[in-house]
């Protein structure tokens, strides 16, 4: 079962039509029906590693000041219990805790899920990120949740490389900083080489603090590149939105013919009364 990287920029894109929405229709289209989801969304970075185990879980509006209709939204996909059950065994010695009622799908989640798998009939689980372990320690969470591909289950990291709210700026909508694109080209070099792990090291590259300044939206990426291993991954789509937030998405062992291509036009701007806040992408 494949698994993937989705740099899923704000919450419009669950309303627009782009070329990444359309990246994530091509990749939702092309893969084997996966008989359920684990994703690893940026916006569930907590103080523990956490698993959704509600049968039914609610869909998160995890921001604020956008349009009504965003907030309209639904993505009502069933949870699967047993899966938390396996997550929590396969990352042995880790502990993990069952989350039955204080989460659900967030739109880390469900914006990229609405596009990939509109029918929203695959269950969906999430892992939380624990804001307290480093880099080696997700890499490695990563890694051991290799078992469950083999188990039919897709595994989604959901975050950005390139994530700095103050640095947004509205007149650049499709465009990245000298320093955005110069840290996501850097990553692009090790996730499509040999190494993929090996962009747990990059926070010593001369831009990551501009670029990371908080780890909640890289730390997805640490998940797949875990997965892969040694296996390179391969570019889904890639641009930037607002100079200062890279959109490019990885796919492993998935076969998505022409998504780079996919659609018209870049990510969709934020409204102009919405100050960049980490509520809102």
């Amino acid at each position: 079962m494949p698994a993937a990287f989705i740099g899923h920029g704000n919450p419009m894109n669950a309303l627009e039509r782009n070329r990444y929405t359309e990246a994530w229709r091509v990749f939702g289209q092309s893969v084997q029906r996966p008989r359920a989801i684990l994703v690893i969304s940026a916006h569930w970075y907590t103080n523990a590693t956490a698993v959704t185990a509600m049968p039914r879980p609610r869909t998160i509006h995890d921001f604020y000041g956008f349009p009504p209709e965003l907030f309209e939204v639904r993505y009502p996909a069933p949870g699967l219990p047993a899966l938390a059950e396996q997550v929590a065994d396969v990352v042995k010695p880790t502990w993990v805790g069952s989350d039955l009622d204080s989460w659900g799908i967030d739109h880390g989640t469900w914006s990229v899920l609405v596009h990939a798998f509109p029918d929203a009939s695959i269950p969906v689980v999430q892992l939380s990120l624990n804001a307290f372990k480093d880099f080696d320690h997700h890499l490695e969470l990563g890694r051991k949740l290799a078992p469950l591909r083999r188990d039919g289950v897709l595994i989604i990291g959901s975050g950005n490389i390139v994530h700095n709210l103050r640095a947004i700026d509205p007149r650049h909508p499709d465009t990245g900083y000298d320093w955005a694109m110069r840290f996501d080209d850097a990553a692009r070099t090790l996730l499509t080489g040999n190494h993929p792990t090996e962009v747990a090291a990059l926070d010593a590259h001369r831009d990551f603090d501009a670029a990371v300044p908080t780890p909640d939206h890289f730390l997805p990426l640490l998940y797949i590149a875990g997965l892969a291993d040694t296996h390179p991954l391969h570019t889904l789509v890639d641009g930037y939105a607002a100079g200062s937030l890279s959109m490019t998405s990885y796919t492993l062992d998935a076969d998505c013919p022409d998504a780079h291509t996919a659609g018209d036009g870049g990510a969709p701007p934020l409204p102009d009364d919405v100050p960049a806040t980490e509520s809102n992408v």
